[in-house]
């Protein structure tokens, strides 16, 4: 992975969703040395997926980066991700929520597989009344080799922002960013096409 590679990847994908998305490097995969890429490549904003890992890149590049949660959050790991991060993309429950200092974005579990951390659209509403900042949605849509396969539920999502007034979307992954956001995401959470040689 060099600089150039990942900075031309990203030029790339930032002209593919015009500049008012928020592209969010995730770095589930990246290594505590590889983030030194991502600094000269001129990325903006990461994503991180575990509280352990967000706590040791932290360390490191602190002010290199603003940093997003992106991943499953337990309420025992808030503490870290209030000190850390500017967003969360993945509230999903009552007690993370009543944990949570920090903007957060509820995760909805709109096509209801069993292996997705989210709400379902019906609890939704619930947790709404109980998280404090909550600035808008995300959603996973099952893995697919067709992009145009992941539109419905970004619509769906959409829509039930739009429902509770809500206007932060965090939608579309390396698989279906550019159909994400066609279908209004303001945030796009990218890894492998951005990584890629």
């Amino acid at each position: 992975m060099s600089p150039e590679q990942v900075r031309s990847n990203y030029e790339r994908i930032r002209a593919d969703v015009g500049g008012s998305i928020t592209i969010v490097a995730a770095t589930k995969y990246v290594s505590l040395e590889d983030m030194a890429v991502l600094v000269e490549a001129g990325i903006e904003v990461v994503g991180e997926n575990r509280a352990q890992d967000l706590e040791r890149k932290h360390a490191e590049y602190g002010d290199a980066f603003r940093w997003h949660f992106i991943g499953h959050l337990q309420s025992n790991k808030a503490k870290v991700v209030n000190r850390i991060c500017e967003l969360v993309h993945s509230l999903d429950s009552e007690s993370a929520a009543r944990k949570l200092t920090v903007p957060a974005l509820i995760e909805v579990n709109l096509s209801g597989e069993e292996s997705k951390s989210g709400v379902t659209p019906e609890e939704f509403p619930q947790l709404l009344e109980v998280a404090s900042d909550v600035h808008g949605l995300m959603t996973m849509p099952p893995e697919t080799g067709d992009p145009e396969a992941s539109r419905l539920y970004f619509r769906r999502l959409r829509e039930l922002a739009a429902e509770h007034g809500l206007h932060q979307l965090s939608m579309g992954t390396s698989q279906d960013y550019r159909v994400a956001a066609e279908e209004g995401a303001t945030l796009v959470r990218v890894g492998s096409v951005l990584y890629a040689e």
